[in-house]
């Protein structure tokens, strides 16, 4: 499930997985993958001290809340409308709590899901700004202290709430991890994930 982030430019924005099959994740209204996430992260751990340092996501913008759609009734199957609706229309909740754990396969399901979206987004590359001067972090729009950037990069280490079915983590976001712990790049610092 997406929970609230504080972000210096909107507030508090929603971030998360919101279907247990799929490794997407949204930031508000930008939709991407967590393997995509997670590759970008570790591609900025391994780059030398930067002041400043710039690169570009591929992202999925869905505009409008009608056509994200109502991830609360999609999950009691009453209200299916939307992106979010359809990824539940083929992923439903599951029927008993113990099952709503997130899935490390889920990737697997990232042509279908791809599929779905361009239905209702536009695909879109964003700008991935870090200032370490001032501990600033853009993606696209949003902008994030440092403390509140590691927040989000915790929340995909530990598979959101509810957390990684049976603890195990894909791949990717071990190697994110395993670039992290090696990394010398300022905007890492502190940043503990166990």
């Amino acid at each position: 499930m997406p929970l609230e982030f504080q972000s210096i430019s909107h507030g508090k924005i929603a971030f998360g997985f919101f279907n247990i099959e799929t490794d997407m994740i949204l930031l508000e209204r930008y939709f991407l993958f967590a393997q995509d996430f997670c590759g970008h992260i570790s591609k900025i751990s391994g780059v030398p001290f930067k002041e400043i340092y710039e690169s570009s996501w591929d992202i999925y913008l869905i505009e409008n809340n009608f056509d994200i759609g109502n991830l609360m009734g999609a999950i009691y199957g009453i209200d299916l409308r939307g992106f979010i609706g359809e990824v539940y229309k083929l992923f439903p909740f599951p029927k008993q709590q113990e099952g709503f754990k997130q899935k490390a396969e889920g990737f697997k399901n990232r042509t279908l899901i791809e599929e779905l979206i361009c239905k209702f987004a536009k695909r879109l590359n964003i700008p991935f700004v870090v200032n370490q001067k001032d501990d600033k972090i853009g993606i696209g729009e949003y902008l994030f202290n440092r403390a509140s950037f590691q927040e989000l990069i915790k929340y995909i280490w530990l598979g959101g709430f509810p957390r990684w079915k049976n603890d195990i983590r894909p791949e990717y976001v071990l190697a994110m991890k395993g670039m992290i712990e090696q990394s010398q790049n300022h905007i890492f610092d502190g940043l503990i994930l166990k």
